[in-house]
């Protein structure tokens, strides 16, 4: 029987977030800091010093020792685990770091978490399948990743599923956000080619289910408070591909629709191998919530690509970077 979630007013605190040089850690911290100020502690790897501020330390995932006494000091009573190396091609190419910070990370992160009864909500993600089968995937699905990338990450699902069964596993798609060095995750990435004038080639065969980081902060509120357990698709209600995405990125920043191109993944070279459609059903977890946790991304229809060439057409509106960032970066009906 589904267990219904049942929320409780705040997370239990002090809270530890992890991964916060990525888009879905970096924007959680500054969520959740802004809400509990000095109950909120942010560890990044020891060469993302580009970020700093209160709260955030210095640690890298395979730390042990240096966890240990992060955990022995501030006492964590909940986890949001956003770690990971998500970059595809250096994952490709040294597979042991990736092992490293994808799999021993989450092994020591369990190795004070489950002793210690602490809540732990832990982010894998949709390149955990290979999209060969068209989408629409559920979470009793087999997966079958390509990339090191999903192999390492699908790993880390079997271990927390193994060490800590209580634990709620999110497989999130592309969090749309800020980035801390803003030139990270796939807004900053794209609209940095086009700012430069410079082009951007994206798949039109490679679809996910992107969703709003304002939208994924209160989904994280709400999971860090309850007890609800397993693995959750938390992908968004609307499916895109990457190159609509940088469609919908052009248009709305007003770049030049010249700069973007598109090719099919076969064309993207051995390394690293692309999925395909690894689009998500989150009807589990819309179901156990009671309510659906994502607006589309983008919020307004009006602003869904409806053919290739849609991006070039602007409709009187130029479109401007302080747009883009008012409604794809931010979740106007927050």
């Amino acid at each position: 029987m589904l267990r219904r979630a049942r929320p409780v007013a705040d997370p239990p605190l002090p809270l530890l977030i992890t991964g916060i040089a990525g888009v879905a850690g970096y924007n959680a911290m500054r969520y959740f800091e802004a809400k509990y100020p000095g109950r909120v502690i942010g560890i990044r790897q020891r060469d993302s010093d580009y970020l700093t501020g209160p709260g955030i330390v210095a640690c890298n995932a395979e730390d042990q020792r240096g966890l240990a006494r992060l955990f022995d000091e501030h006492c964590f009573a909940s986890v949001l685990n956003c770690a990971g190396n998500c970059a595809l091609k250096p994952c490709e190419l040294d597979p042991a770091l990736a092992w490293r910070i994808n799999v021993d990370g989450i092994l020591n992160l369990l190795s004070q978490t489950t002793p210690r009864g602490v809540r732990l909500v832990h982010l894998s993600v949709d390149l955990v399948y290979s999209g060969r089968r068209g989408g629409g995937y559920v979470e009793d699905d087999p997966t079958d990743p390509v990339t090191v990338y999903g192999k390492t990450m699908a790993a880390a699902e079997r271990l927390v599923l193994a060490t800590a069964p209580d634990t709620c596993i999110l497989r999130i798609s592309l969090p749309m956000g800020v980035s801390p060095n803003g030139h990270a995750g796939a807004i900053d990435w794209i609209a940095s080619r086009f700012k430069k004038s410079r082009p951007a080639t994206l798949y039109f065969d490679e679809i996910r289910t992107p969703t709003y980081t304002d939208c994924m902060n209160e989904l994280f509120a709400v999971l860090l408070s309850n007890s609800l357990a397993g693995v959750y698709h938390a992908g968004g209600p609307r499916r895109l591909s990457l190159y609509e995405i940088a469609q919908v990125i052009n248009r709305v920043g007003g770049y030049d629709p010249d700069c973007l191109m598109t090719i099919p993944r076969i064309h993207s070279g051995p390394i690293p191998p692309r999925a395909g459609d690894v689009t998500m059903d989150s009807t589990k977890l819309t179901d156990a919530l009671g309510h659906e946790p994502f607006t589309a991304w983008p919020f307004d229809d009006a602003l869904a690509p409806t053919d290739r060439d849609w991006h070039r057409r602007r409709d009187g509106n130029p479109g401007s970077p302080e747009w883009l960032y008012e409604v794809l970066c931010l979740n106007p009906e927050k």
